[in-house]
């Protein structure tokens, strides 16, 4: 080949090189496609890209042809600028360097991987006055170099210098707006919180809300809200991302202030704490619940002088935290703190209303135990002076029986409504003690007791509900006063729900009615003795009685009603813990009548021998006293194999129940343990 068409082959090259380079903007497929283009264009052994480092100390090796390029890639080749290799003078220099036989070379670097180099070209990558790196050429061959191919290839290595400052310029602009992209969803990621924060004022709902933005918006691996305990010692999780998050929680996961964990540090300081590298960080605690942990900030949650937690922010890359998510998530922290403690206000405002509420409720009741003792006195004077009259016409021996007939009748009118209103509100003498039962089951025996109707009466009960610590003669007389007092409101619907509480460590039962409802103007006053929104003829003691029985069981009652829609009471008991399930293998035949519902169910479960049809061959029939007044005329052969449980039994009902001839009436058993004692 003449030098003219060698010459007219290489400019072709070095346009097809340049069409294929122009449009490349990725930096890594620019590198490796010029490399590749060199090779196949030119028909040299090797060719190599070397672009400076940051200190401009090395010449990095960033794309290679073939297997040798590989294998120094992967090694994180590199050459010096200025040192022992064409390359690094080349660079230095800003020329060419060319050696036709590097064997006789002075400056070259004998490279393992190109064992069949015997002519090399280096060309320095510049744009203007800046060098951006080398590219390195090499033949098999020696003198394969000549001018013209070193005009020729510094030209395309010019082009090449453009092409990669431009796709640098490209990555740089594109970085830049995926920065710009970042830093808008981060403020709309702080919008929302501040939008959040501003409308919620439940902590419950607020916190679980916050760490769920932050891990969408930011794309992290977790995020924690600590809130510092009323001793000042403990930093407590009150809300976490994901099953680490609901984990920690359950675990009731608290860091020390000041302690060794960022957290700690930065709710004790007051002041951020960044860790690019949590290997290295003092301050770290490493949690076996977060092993994939790389980058963590902990951020304080601070109004005024007062720190209330502190927010931590987990990623699993190093270095994950740029100016602008410090910035934007210390602005999030900040709402979010101002929340809390609106939150915490707010709280505090209804703890004092309720404490306000409170004593006016105590001022009316202080009131109206004044009005009782002056009606208690007005029913007992009647008594004390018809006895005196009484007594004078006795011992004047003038007698008129008449009158006689109508002083009796006052006394005994006046003695039954004094021993009514002592029935009422204070009941009968303690029969049990506080003992976990099921509340949904002392609604239906109410409901017995205070002959409401069943087909008004709808009785619910939440799943998995545990039982309630109550005394169950107690709690059965409340609830029949409830029960009264919807049918006394017109009430065509009753429903009654239970579940457990949002109030950790209680039960709630709750009665609704579709009655009259009470005037909100009255809502404070009903709890007092005696008063009444019912008119003439209701002595309004049903409700007083309600919150005396509740209060002494260490629970609460409140109203909720508007006029002509309705009324429903809430009603908070303490839970029962689980009792240990008792052994009740071995136990006899028993047969049980009682009604469908969650009671029938723990006994059908409990019992290993039960049956639910009637059978003269079983050895103990247990009937629920909500069935017995149908059942006992039926059941005389077994009376004496029979024993009536009963929710509130009383004195009348146990004697009436003996003499029908039944074995025993006992006390309805809740638990395993109970109902042991009863087969045992």
């Amino acid at each position: 080949m003449t030098s003219t068409e060698r010459q007219a082959t290489l400019l072709s090259a070095t346009l097809r090189v340049a069409n294929n380079i122009a449009s490349i903007l990725d930096p890594q497929e620019l590198l490796q496609r010029t490399v590749d283009i060199i090779c196949d264009e030119f028909d040299f052994y090797y060719a190599g890209v070397f672009l400076l480092d940051e200190a401009n100390e090395y010449a990095v090796l960033k794309a290679g042809r073939g297997k040798a390029g590989d294998a120094m890639l992967a090694e994180k080749h590199k050459l010096k600028v200025g040192g022992n290799s064409m390359i690094g003078a080349s660079i230095s220099s800003q020329h060419a360097r060319i050696a036709l036989d590097v064997g006789e070379e002075a400056i070259h670097f004998s490279n393992p991987h190109l064992p069949n180099t015997r002519s090399e070209m280096a060309l320095p990558l510049t744009v203007g006055t800046k060098v951006l790196g080398a590219v390195t050429v090499q033949s098999e061959q020696e003198a394969a170099f000549s001018d013209d191919d070193i005009s020729t290839l510094q030209g395309m290595a010019d082009q090449l210098a453009i092409a990669i400052d431009n796709a640098n310029q490209h990555a740089e602009n594109q970085f830049l707006l995926a920065q710009a992209e970042r830093r808008a969803r981060l403020l709309d990621a702080a919008n929302q919180v501040g939008r959040g924060v501003a409308s919620i004022l439940d902590l419950d709902e607020l916190l679980p809300q916050t760490v769920d933005i932050i891990c969408e918006a930011y794309n992290f691996y977790y995020a924690g809200v600590f809130l510092i305990d009323e001793n000042k010692e403990y930093a407590v999780l009150r809300a976490g991302r994901g099953e680490a998050g609901k984990t920690m929680i359950k675990q009731n996961h608290r860091l020390k202030l000041g302690g060794n964990s960022m957290i700690g540090m930065a709710a004790r300081e007051r002041i951020a704490r960044i860790s690019l590298d949590v290997e290295g960080e003092d301050a770290f605690f490493r949690n076996p619940l977060l092993p994939d942990t790389r980058s963590e900030m902990a951020l304080p949650l601070c109004t005024g002088t007062k720190c209330l937690g502190a927010v931590t922010v987990q990623s699993i890359e190093g270095n994950a935290f740029s100016d602008d998510d410090i910035q934007t998530l210390q602005t999030m922290a900040d709402h979010l703190a101002i929340a809390i403690n609106n939150a915490n206000l707010l709280k505090e405002l209804e703890r004092t209303h309720a404490e306000l509420l409170r004593t006016k409720t105590y001022e009316a009741l202080s009131g109206a135990t004044t009005e009782a003792i002056h009606w208690i006195g007005n029913k007992a004077l009647p008594i004390t002076t018809t006895a005196a009259r009484m007594q004078e016409d006795l011992n004047e021996a003038e007698l008129d029986m008449e009158s006689l007939k109508e002083d009796l009748g006052m006394i005994v009118e006046s003695a039954t409504l004094i021993v009514e209103v002592k029935e009422a509100l204070l009941g009968p003498a303690r029969e049990t003690a506080p003992r976990p039962v099921m509340l949904a089951d002392l609604w239906l025996a109410s409901a017995h007791h205070a002959g409401t109707s069943s087909e008004k009466l709808t009785v619910k009960s939440t799943p998995n509900t545990p039982l309630a610590i109550g005394d169950s003669v107690q709690l059965v007389r409340a609830f029949g006063n409830l029960l009264r007092n919807a049918e006394e409101a017109e009430a065509s619907q009753i429903t009654v729900e239970t579940s457990l509480s949002e109030n950790a460590g209680f039960v709630t039962t709750r009665i609704s009615d579709n009655g009259v409802g009470i005037p909100e103007e009255m809502q404070d006053k009903i709890w007092a003795s005696f008063f009444s929104t019912k008119g003439e003829g209701f002595k309004g003691m049903g409700l007083a009685a309600c919150l005396h029985i509740i209060s002494q069981l260490d629970g609460s009652i409140r109203v909720e009603s508007e006029a002509e829609k309705g009324t429903t009471f809430i009603i908070e008991l303490p839970a029962a813990e689980t009792a240990p399930q008792a052994d009740l293998s071995g136990t006899q035949k028993i047969a049980l009548i009682a009604p469908e519902g969650e009671w029938a169910d723990f006994m059908s479960a409990s019992i290993e021998n039960l049956s639910r049809d009637f059978n003269p061959k079983v050895d103990l029939l247990l009937l629920d006293e909500i069935l017995a007044e149908k059942t006992l005329p039926t059941l005389e052969k077994l009376g004496e194999k029979t024993l009536i449980l009963s929710a509130a039994p009383s004195v009348e009902n146990i004697t009436k129940y003996l003499q029908a001839g039944v074995k025993d009436v006992v006390l309805k058993p809740y638990t395993t343990e109970e109902l042991k004692e009863v087969l045992g």
